[in-house]
């Protein structure tokens, strides 16, 4: 009997600990004011786009048809596809959060400039103009807000419940919004519709607005010369020494190329988003020919596709503290493509509302991992283009296997073409697991990473910067009376106290102790003098450094470091 109720026992310990987690996450996430801000501003926004999106496409039928509809959705996406990597540029070159906001705002403007011409009855050129504008000024927004959420954190586990959060309010923004707009079209008029958008567009810049501190947050500076990633011949600086266009819209496709580790990343998103792309095509079959519904019965396969992402995405919360992102990734792709072998096999409304479920479960999965992994181990200063980068790429990737669907559907038939959708990307992910699995090793956060998050020099700086330093830690443990460095020596070391306790003496003057969290070493490094004053432990202390390349390297990617720096060292030597 004890072993018959030790399961279920264990089953709800296991279920009340994931819950517990999921909510300890989400809970961080909302304390922290800046983060709370941003994910009302995207909730907002998300879900009064969804609603103009509905309203757009509705407008567009009456106008030419389906015909119309899809051309206009062809350009959209390629225009967006070019667009994103120019528009990320941004996100590196100027504050973030201003960024943010101008999209908003000229997003509103546009929005109501479309409303206008609805009510004065002019030609559909206009507005379809307006609403393509409108989607390319978006193109700026989700890098630079992909880009400022790891100034804003406290930690991996608090970035990555973020991203679970925005993946939840995405997933739920997904099948709310186009509710919401249909409702509203239904009791109003499309012209409601997108003054609502405009509405939520300009709370969303409030929003931002009101987002502070945002340490770290800004560009490098634009005036230092050959520091751009991506510079190469015929696309480094120009005459003015800052880099041209094309090295700006290249930087971050480049600085993917150069990564091992983004290149994985990249594949295994770029396989996703081509069945994304396919999803357009093959809902549509499914409503038609599995659920007898009609065209208009996609709104009904989307629905079981948003109930499981919403899962997913508490899913996706729950996992943060296991860092395991990289094979989150590969597994949400999975189960983007596996189970469509289940509706190859068997094409019934039981097996598709399965099928459509785990595709939704693993969306959140695998955006949550994507933006995560990204933002870990991307140099801040070139961020914003890489996911703009990334943008460009999943766009087009979305588009070509939305174009290649009708293709194979025709050459090959409904099943076969879905089957062998499922393998062409399921069988590579699956090979990538072992190469996921090393990555999420490497993306462990260092030892040492805590204490120097701790250190007000380090503090503007990002996430990956960050554990790149800590990566580079030297530990070591001195015993009392042990002198670590000398005054007049030569300076080639910072240090910061793990445990233990230090004295501080000028001359034989006792200037000061030191304790576990506080650090020295700065001023010989910083003013590239001898060392200035002599340090000895007082009890058995572990000590972690960095090397004199190394911790000045660090100062130098942050104009917010080097001016803690400054300060610290201004204010030591007039003590």
């Amino acid at each position: 009997m004890s072993v018959e109720t030790a399961a279920p026992t264990g089953l709800v310990g296991t279920i009340r600990s994931a819950v517990s987690g999921t909510g300890a996450s989400i809970g961080s996430v909302f304390r922290n004011r800046n983060l709370r801000r941003i994910q009302l501003a995207f909730a907002g926004s998300s879900i009064g786009d969804w609603a103009y999106s509905t309203a757009v496409i509705v407008w567009a039928y009456d106008v030419g048809g389906a015909k119309t509809v899809g051309i206009w959705g062809a350009i959209r996406l390629l225009l967006m596809a070019v667009v994103s990597p120019l528009a990320a540029g941004l996100a590196d070159r100027l504050p973030r959060k201003q960024v943010m906001i101008a999209s908003d705002l000229i997003r509103v403007v546009l929005v109501c400039a479309a409303t206008a011409c609805l009510y004065a009855g002019t030609p559909p050129a206009p507005v379809f103009v307006l609403a393509t504008l409108v989607a390319l000024i978006g193109c700026a927004f989700r890098p630079a807000e992909a880009a400022l959420m790891p100034s804003l954190v406290d930690g991996p586990e608090q970035l990555t419940a973020s991203n679970g959060v925005s993946s939840t309010i995405e997933s739920l923004a997904f099948f709310v919004g186009p509710a919401l707009g249909a409702l509203m079209i239904a009791l109003t008029d499309v012209e409601t519709v997108f003054l609502l958008n405009a509405a939520t567009f300009g709370l969303s810049a409030l929003l931002v607005l009101g987002v502070r501190p945002l340490p770290g947050a800004t560009a490098a500076d634009p005036d230092e010369p050959g520091d751009e990633p991506g510079e190469g011949p015929g696309e480094g600086p120009g005459d003015d020494g800052k880099p041209g266009v094309l090295a700006e819209m290249l930087a971050g496709f480049s600085t993917i190329g150069r990564s091992g580790d983004l290149r994985l990343v990249a594949f295994i998103i770029a396989a996703q988003t081509l069945i994304a792309g396919a999803s357009l095509v093959f809902t549509v079959i499914l409503a038609v020919e599995v659920f007898a519904t009609g065209a208009e019965g996609v709104g009904y396969v989307n629905s079981l596709f948003g109930v499981g992402a919403v899962l997913g995405g508490l899913v996706a919360i729950a996992s943060a503290r296991r860092n395991r992102q990289a094979s989150d990734l590969a597994f949400g792709t999975l189960l983007w493509s596996l189970p469509l072998l289940l509706v190859a096999w068997q094409p019934v409304t039981a097996v598709v509302v399965v099928t459509m479920f785990l595709l939704g479960l693993g969306n959140p999965l695998v955006d949550v991992a994507f933006y995560t992994i990204v933002q870990r181990i991307t140099p801040d200063e070139v961020l914003g283009r890489v996911f703009g980068a990334f943008e460009g790429v999943l766009i087009g990737s979305m588009a070509l296997g939305a174009a290649l669907m009708p293709w194979a559907v025709d050459q090959l038939g409904f099943k076969t073409a879905l089957a062998v959708l499922a393998l062409v990307v399921g069988v590579p992910v699956l090979l990538l697991l072992p190469a996921t699995r090393r990555l999420d090793s490497r993306l462990r956060p260092p030892e040492g990473l805590d204490l120097l998050r701790g250190v007000p020099l380090f503090s503007p700086l990002g996430p990956a910067t960050l554990e790149s330093l800590a990566r580079q830690l030297e530990r070591t443990t001195v015993r009392p009376g042990d002198v670590v460095l000398r005054e007049g020596e030569d300076s080639d070391r910072f240090y910061v106290i793990e445990s233990g306790a230090v004295e501080i003496t000028q001359d034989g003057a006792v200037l000061r102790q030191e304790h576990a969290g506080d650090f020295f070493g700065e001023i010989g490094l910083l003013r590239d003098v001898p060392r200035t004053a002599t340090v000895t432990a007082t009890e058995e202390t572990v000590l972690v450094a960095l090397t004199r390349s190394v911790f000045l390297g660090a100062l130098a990617g942050s104009d917010e470091s080097r001016v803690a720096a400054e300060d610290i060292v201004s204010r030591r030597l007039a003590t």
